[in-house]
């Protein structure tokens, strides 16, 4: 009995061994177990980096009610203010009627002042197709700042050409080193003198930015949907003592101008500038990467 027994036990093991080897046979060769992660993928070798992006954050804060921009111009760029603010926040600014969106800052304003909820600046009031007086519904969440990995598509790369043949002949090692050196000294001699390397130009948009060990050594003073203000905001700064930077951008065809200050190198020196230009009114400012 026990050896009947073990007889089908081997027979029962030559069968999942020969429908493994079928497998392998359908598989071109090999089994489709074996196969590389990289050959699924199609072979092609991803890398991936990491970005900065904001992300809405709707439990820190987030309001749907009306707006009134009140015609007067305002300082301080792109900001809305509404009575339920504890804490200023970086904000998108959405005006439900005409799907028009801004990125700005979001202050407390007092619970006893007449008309809507938020109250609007000038330059948000511009980029949202706000008209002065006429009160519109607002949505306004707010923004953190994450980083993600982004997948990068590899670089193709084309067929190489074989080799030309190349005839081999033996060389002795010293004389073949001696030779090659006195070639290379001599042609050194021969050849003219390297023009001097000119310096690279820094681009006008983007501020210089020196050694430093901040993850954000810059401080955002504000984004302007105006050119002008953006200028205008500059100028003031500068009157201050301080040098600021305004770099077109855009955002889904949209323009806008940001005015930075920095970089600083160090903790003590940002927080120095910051605390100088809060002093001189505008408070929504903030440390930005660059």
């Amino acid at each position: 009995m026990d050896r009947v027994t073990g007889v089908n036990r081997a027979g029962c093991a030559l069968a999942v061994l020969a429908l493994f080897g079928l497998a392998g046979c359908e598989e071109g060769g090999s089994f489709g177990f074996a196969k590389p992660a990289a050959r699924e993928a199609g072979g092609a070798n991803r890398s991936v980096r990491l970005v900065e992006r904001d992300v809405e954050a709707p439990q820190v804060f987030q309001k749907t009610d009306m707006g009134l921009w009140d015609g007067r111009p305002s300082l301080g760029g792109v900001w809305v203010a509404h009575p339920d603010v504890t804490d200023p926040e970086r904000v998108i600014i959405r005006n439900t009627a005409n799907g028009t969106f801004v990125i700005g800052a979001l202050f407390r304003r007092e619970r006893d002042m007449p008309g809507p909820a938020f109250q609007v600046s000038s330059d948000a009031a511009v980029t949202l197709e706000m008209l002065a007086g006429a009160p519109a519904q607002l949505n306004v969440t707010a923004l953190r700042r994450e980083e993600a990995a982004v997948e990068e598509e590899p670089a193709e790369v084309g067929e190489i050409a074989a080799p030309a043949e190349i005839e081999a002949s033996m060389l002795d090692p010293v004389a073949g080193a001696a030779a090659a050196i006195e070639a290379a000294e001599i042609r050194a001699a021969e050849a003219p003198p390297p023009p001097p390397a000119a310096a690279e130009p820094v681009p006008a948009s983007a501020p210089e930015r020196p050694a430093t060990t901040l993850d954000k050594p810059f401080i955002q003073v504000g984004i302007f949907s105006i050119e002008q203000n953006a200028r205008n905001t500059a100028t003031a700064l500068r009157q201050a003592g301080m040098v600021p930077t305004v770099l077109a951008q855009n955002s889904q065809g949209k323009a806008f101008w940001r005015v930075v200050v920095g970089p600083a190198t160090t903790a003590d020196d940002r927080g120095a500038v910051l605390k100088k230009i809060k002093g001189i009114g505008f408070a929504d400012a903030y440390p930005v990467t660059n």
